[in-house]
């Protein structure tokens, strides 16, 4: 073999290794090229990707965004969108253009409409009480009777009307009464009559008391557009286990919204019909808003007051919301001792006068010079307790009244409630509100509250009495904003007092980090 043809093995390798480098950078090379033209334009397609049904379905929807980049595209696309798709109603996109906020909290009075349902049996007696809320030329509504009555000039009350004739509809409770039928359809026959502006229609008895302004507070924190039934429940557990949980109380007031009372008047007379053996005109409501749809929004500012006795355990430990209405003024004592109901609801509305938005709210304070525990319901009583008290035990209502069935059984409420005292020298001392005026000067108004006259049990402690006591003067500015801001109960102060016979209070909003509590 030739020495010259026959390489050494290193010869090979050396030439073997240049050419593979030189392979390997070509590659490299051509790799770069391609995916630079591959990523700097856009004229390619994607790989396809195994997808499921669901996300293929979605994806078919989606505009890609490039498509956006070009005017003359986006322009042919929305051309196309035209042509395939139907045009919604002007009316609806103009609806959705106004920012929602803007039409928030502008629920007027003159929006509402009441129906009240009366009989013409109690019509005399409990007009009386329609007189004490009712604003005429200002509220709207309609009171719906069985039978005609007579009526004076400027008396100062609605609108009569008489119900139509219920006589078709099946009736077959036993315990109750047809009236249940005709009451039922009060909010359907007051929208009939085709007033017109309504926003919402209030439903409640010739003995329920509203406090209007508050009523209009608390409908405007809801978009009236919408389908509502406000309410609330019994206060007694065993009431609402026979109804049900999920019903608003005639009684106690309860509003529905201008399109759901449409909507309830297009069916409700067949409703009506598949319920014959309900006892009530507010159950069939009830059911008639289930076969809608519609829950009950809960408002605890709506009273039934299924209760006997004295309302002061209840009312001098109101919740913190808004009072709306007080209910069954014929079956419970007078608020304020000493006077007929009627008298009573005009001494109360001298506060509503003045500041509505306050009315019966608690405040819990204490002297911490005598050890006095004191919680006010402002426009209604203060309350004066020997010793410390801790607010959770005074924002509980005391027991001045039964249960609706008459038995002192306080397991039958829907709420926890205290025994009036626990101590012979613990019971209260209460001052309630004899006249409410308003300081201009000063920009508050000034409550006087006396004291009830009557025996207390003997008390060894060494402290002072409260029977010292004989008016408590209540100073606080009004405060129409505060349902605006969360819910919380006002602050009150112990102010110097030159005379050893009187106690002045002051009540308003809370400073930082100020809590009720015996510091």
């Amino acid at each position: 073999m030739n020495p010259i043809q026959q390489r050494p093995p290193y010869a090979c390798y050396g030439g073997c290794r240049s050419y593979f480098l030189c392979f390997f950078f070509m590659t490299i090379m051509i790799y770069i090229i391609y995916s630079s033209n591959h990523l700097l334009t856009d004229d390619h397609q994607d790989c396809p990707i195994p997808l499921d049904i669901s996300t293929q379905n979605n994806l078919q929807n989606f505009t890609p965004l490039t498509n956006l980049s070009s005017p003359s595209l986006q322009l042919k696309r929305q051309e196309e969108e035209q042509e395939q798709e139907p045009k919604e109603p002007e009316e609806d996109n103009l609806e959705l253009a106004v920012p929602l906020s803007s039409q928030l909290f502008d629920t007027e009075l003159k929006h509402i409409v009441f129906g009240i349902a009366a009989s013409s049996k109690s019509w005399e007696r409990r007009k009386q009480y329609i007189k004490q809320w009712w604003r005429p030329s200002v509220t709207r509504g309609v009171v719906w009777l069985d039978k005609p009555v007579r009526t004076r000039r400027n008396e100062g009350l609605p609108l009569i009307q008489i119900s139509k004739d219920t006589s078709r509809f099946k009736y077959t409770n036993r315990q109750g009464d047809r009236s249940a039928l005709r009451i039922s359809r009060v909010v359907s026959e007051t929208l009939k009559l085709g007033m017109e502006d309504v926003r919402w229609f209030v439903m409640g008895d010739d003995d329920t008391v509203f406090v209007v302004d508050n009523l209009v507070r608390v409908l405007s924190k809801y978009d009236h557009r919408q389908f509502y039934y406000i309410g609330s429940s019994s206060e007694s557990h065993t009431q609402n286990m026979l109804f049900s949980y999920a019903m608003a109380y005639g009684g106690g007031g309860f509003a529905i919204s201008y399109p759901l009372a449409i909507e309830l008047a297009k069916m409700q007379d067949r409703c009506i019909q598949r319920y014959p053996g309900l006892y009530g005109s507010d159950d069939r409501m009830q059911a008639c808003m289930a076969e809608l749809g519609v829950p009950l929004t809960r408002e605890a500012g709506f009273h039934q007051y299924d209760v006997y006795g004295d309302l002061l355990g209840l009312l001098a430990a109101h919740p913190t919301t808004p009072m709306v209405t007080i209910h069954h003024l014929d079956v419970v004592e007078p608020i304020f001792p000493g006077m007929n109901q009627v008298k009573s609801l005009e001494r109360l509305f001298e506060s509503i006068k003045f500041d509505s938005s306050s009315i019966m709210q608690q405040s819990i304070c204490y002297h911490q010079n005598r050890s006095w525990s004191i919680s006010i319901s402002w426009g209604y009583v203060v309350q004066v307790v020997r010793g410390i008290v801790s607010p959770r035990e005074l924002e509980m209502p005391t027991r001045t009244f039964l249960n609706w069935y008459r038995s002192a059984d306080y397991t039958a409420y829907t709420f926890n409630t205290r025994p009036v005292t626990r101590h012979p020298c613990q019971k209260p001392f209460i001052f309630y509100m004899s006249s409410t005026r308003l300081d201009k000067g000063r920009r508050q108004t000034v409550g006087i509250y006396s004291r009830r006259r009557g025996k207390h049990p003997a008390c060894r402690w060494k402290m002072d009495s409260p029977e010292t006591i004989d008016s408590v003067t209540v100073l606080k500015r009004p405060d129409d904003l505060r349902w605006h801001k969360s819910p919380r109960r006002d602050c009150c102060r112990v102010m110097p007092s030159r005379r050893s016979s009187s106690m002045y209070l002051w009540v308003g909003n809370c400073r930082e980090n100020e809590i009720s509590i015996q510091q």
